[in-house]
């Protein structure tokens, strides 16, 4: 079959790799349809690693995924051969302590798409859990159905939140992340998001869903803004999503006396937190990493009409196109949100 693979740093090739086994119990065999190009995605390929993860072996790359069901494995029932399907790429042992707590998404032993040295979907066919296969309706398209993936995080930072209605969130950081956080936190109840960047053109995107108050941060200070919007008193819950080390010189004087702050961005290196001022207004901290059972509302959510997905699909390459769909996103168009790749099976 083919694949996308991330040969080394740098070097993207499309070509022939084994194909895969049989679906085992549990288990699916999927021909994935559309699949997104993720921040992580890129960092593998312009720097060979994220983290304490490196690619020192050739990868398939991709792990935000729609597709179509190709064959059911022993014990499967919900799902049958052409059900179209979104994929949740992170695969936890569930007999793990963290996965019987519920929290199987810092599972230390989960295998996630594309993340070495586990390979990725961008490839003709994969082998998946049903337990962690959803079906897509027909109102949602598989280019949608890859984009639950970046969703999914915005979704969870948005309960670890615990957004009450009417309350007043800010997000610092209009990349895909921020502003599918910015979506979330209206559907959870928020009466208003600020969203603040120095894109222009992301914020004006942004900027046309009802209730997201856009923040040009070369224009205006977003603190004075949040406090001059709510009388002094700051926001109920602030995101940071751009990962920013510069972002945390003001990012908790936008937080109410009592508020929340949800950590979202990765910054690459370590930031310094003043903890007395933090104290002096018992302002919580959320961290989360990833997403932990809110797949299937997302999908409930896109189904609905509640959260709209498509003004943040900005084009769709060809497979063969891969690596122009990377080097792209490398060059980092200010319009540009979300790329996705079509997997292009003959």
């Amino acid at each position: 079959m083919k694949a996308a693979v991330l040969e080394k740093q740098g070097v993207i090739n499309i070509r022939e790799v084994p194909d895969v086994k049989a679906p085992g119990p549990g288990e699916l065999r999927i021909a994935p349809h559309t699949v997104g190009v993720c921040g992580s995605d890129l960092h593998y390929y312009t720097h060979g690693r994220v983290g304490k993860y490196v690619v020192e072996q050739p990868m398939i790359i991709g792990h935000e995924a729609s597709g179509t069901v190709l064959e059911v494995g022993p014990g499967v029932t919900d799902f049958k051969p052409g059900d179209r399907i979104a994929m949740e790429p992170g695969i936890p042992d569930m007999m793990s302590r963290a996965s019987r707590m519920g929290m199987y998404n810092v599972d230390p032993a989960v295998r996630f798409f594309a993340t070495p040295p586990v390979d990725g979907c961008l490839c003709d066919e994969v082998i998946h859990p049903a337990a962690f296969t959803y079906h897509l309706p027909e109102s949602v398209s598989f280019g949608e159905g890859a984009l639950l993936e970046p969703t999914a995080v915005g979704m969870w930072a948005a309960t670890k939140a615990g957004i009450k209605p009417g309350d007043v969130c800010v997000v610092t950081g209009s990349g895909t992340v921020g502003m599918l956080t910015a979506s979330a936190a209206l559907a959870g109840g928020a009466s208003k998001v600020f969203v603040s960047d120095i894109s222009d053109i992301k914020l004006g995107i942004i900027g046309q869903i009802p209730g997201i108050i856009p923040v040009d941060l070369k224009k205006e200070d977003l603190v004075e803004r949040v406090r001059e919007e709510t009388a002094g008193w700051g926001a109920d819950v602030a995101f940071e999503c751009s990962g920013a080390p510069k972002a945390y010189e003001t990012f908790w004087k936008l937080i109410a006396p009592g508020g929340t702050a949800v950590l979202v961005g990765i910054p690459v290196d370590p930031v310094k937190i003043d903890i007395t001022e933090l104290q002096a207004t018992e302002v919580r901290i959320e961290n989360i990493f990833r997403y932990a059972n809110v797949y299937q509302k997302a999908i409930d959510l896109v189904a609905s009409g509640k959260l709209n997905l498509k003004p943040f699909i900005t084009e769709t390459f060809a497979m063969k196109d891969t690596k122009a769909a990377f080097d792209r996103m490398d060059e980092g168009r200010p319009g540009d949100i979300k790329l996705q790749i079509t997997v292009d099976r003959d």
